[in-house]
């Protein structure tokens, strides 16, 4: 217990970022969501739509970590779970961040206005009647 306030908010930040991760992110080379795909309509499946869901079991090791007892490790379970709900309330909506895909050999000039040979000379305002010809 001596290094509780150290360990438990570290274990919280742990089991909101674990949970987060599989909730809500892709992870590295996609690997979540195909996780969550096979998982689709599984008790497993469920647990991955459910930030609640799966801070609750994210949270059991960690729980083991800070704990000394029985009684602790219930108790540090809940509120590590409950710390990383907090955590995901507090944090906004995630930041969704797609990559642009530039189509080769496709530009965008056909959407550009270009000035005629009659408009090009303007200088003037036309509402002046001066229409900047030379």
């Amino acid at each position: 217990m001596d290094n509780f306030w150290i360990d438990f908010p570290l274990a919280a930040l742990a089991t909101w970022r674990i949970s987060h991760l599989l909730v809500n992110e892709d992870g590295p080379w996609g690997f979540v969501p195909r996780l969550r795909a096979r998982a689709a309509g599984s008790e497993l499946g469920r647990v991955l739509d459910c930030f609640g869901c799966a801070s609750l079991w994210v949270a059991l090791p960690p729980a083991l970590w800070v704990s000394r007892d029985l009684f602790g490790f219930v108790a540090a379970w809940f509120a590590l779970s409950g710390a990383a709900f907090l955590l995901d309330r507090f944090s906004g909506e995630p930041l969704i961040v797609e990559r642009i895909i530039e189509n080769r050999g496709v530009t965008d000039d056909d959407v550009l206005r270009t000035e005629t040979d009659a408009t090009a000379g303007r200088t003037g305002n036309p509402e002046d009647g001066d229409q900047g010809h030379a």
